[in-house]
């Protein structure tokens, strides 16, 4: 086995470890009873501290210090992002990770139980906390890696965007929304809202609906399943994909928005290059490039007559 083979089995163990964290992950906001958050709080944390000590291990090091890029065009793309995780990993210290593993765990179990009753002063300690910790994890990102704060952390969501990047399309974007807005809003108040058939319906006819539908975009329920949470998410591995969902018996459009709206993130998962799972260039492209897969179907393919 050469270097860049035991970096390849290296990263397949940190992937791995990862997937179960994600798993946890899923299960805390949708089956987890809620005396069980600090202990899976501690669980997730130590995931990604094991996960961050396996990536910044000296054996890691030395395989990179002997490994060559691949001549194939996918491994060396591979390489590439193994060198760009070890890099942002090695600048982090291991209780940071932790830290704010911990701190977001705890922050999303508060955030549940505010969001019943909108009380934004019980979840406010909790998200300061994970703001602080985001903000030192960005200094110390941006000071390694030569970058703004900013960029540090928009790299963690998608590769190679930076804030000059952006900053024209917001900019873009709000000269549109002027005109458009006030256009669109005209004409709402010019035309009748769409019909809707007479309500209640039912919770557990929704959900049979929103998995029909979610079945019919594409979604292989062999490998994925459809629970309910507080706020609809797409989390687990490429394999064993979770969705979530939440209804409302006055308000079924809500309901199939979501459900198809986690498909396309379900669809995106499931359609990752299987020879290359549990290695970088296998994973998602990034945050904006998941996004993009999700409202394809929510905002386009379910607006169709067909839908």
């Amino acid at each position: 086995m050469n270097a860049y083979q035991r970096l390849r089995a290296a990263f397949g163990r940190i992937a791995t470890l990862n997937e179960a964290a994600a798993v946890l992950g899923w299960d805390a906001s949708a089956m987890m009873p809620d005396g069980g958050a600090e202990a899976r709080g501690e669980q997730v944390a130590v995931l990604a501290g094991l996960a961050h000590e396996l990536l910044t291990a000296p054996q890691v090091a030395e395989d990179f210090a002997a490994a060559t890029a691949p001549a194939a065009p996918w491994e060396a793309a591979n390489f590439a992002l193994m060198q760009e995780a070890h890099k942002r990993a090695t600048a982090l210290p291991q209780d940071l990770v932790e830290a704010v593993s911990r701190a977001n765990s705890h922050c999303e179990t508060i955030w549940r139980t505010a969001r019943q009753t909108s009380d934004f002063a019980l979840v406010q300690a909790p998200l300061t906390e994970v703001v602080n910790l985001a903000r030192q994890s960005a200094e110390i990102l941006g000071a390694a890696l030569g970058v703004s704060p900013y960029d540090a952390l928009l790299a963690s969501f998608q590769r190679g965007v930076t804030a000059a990047d952006v900053t024209p399309v917001f900019a873009e974007y709000a000269a549109f929304l002027q005109t458009a807005l006030p256009a669109a809003e005209a004409r709402q108040l010019a035309n009748p809202a769409p019909a809707m058939p007479p309500g209640p319906y039912p919770e557990a006819v929704q959900e049979a609906l929103c998995q029909h539908l979610s079945e019919a975009a594409g979604l292989d329920y062999t490998h994925a399943r459809l629970d309910r949470s507080a706020h609809p998410f797409c989390g687990g591995t490429p394999t064993d994909v979770r969705i979530t969902n939440r209804y409302d018996e006055a308000d079924v459009c809500a309901a199939l928005m979501g459900a198809l709206h986690e498909t396309g993130h379900g669809i995106y998962e499931q359609n990752l290059p299987a020879a290359y799972r549990r290695q970088p260039v296998g994973e998602a492209a990034g945050s904006a490039v998941h996004e993009s897969q999700s409202l394809i179907i929510e905002m386009q393919a379910v607006r169709t007559d067909a839908y």
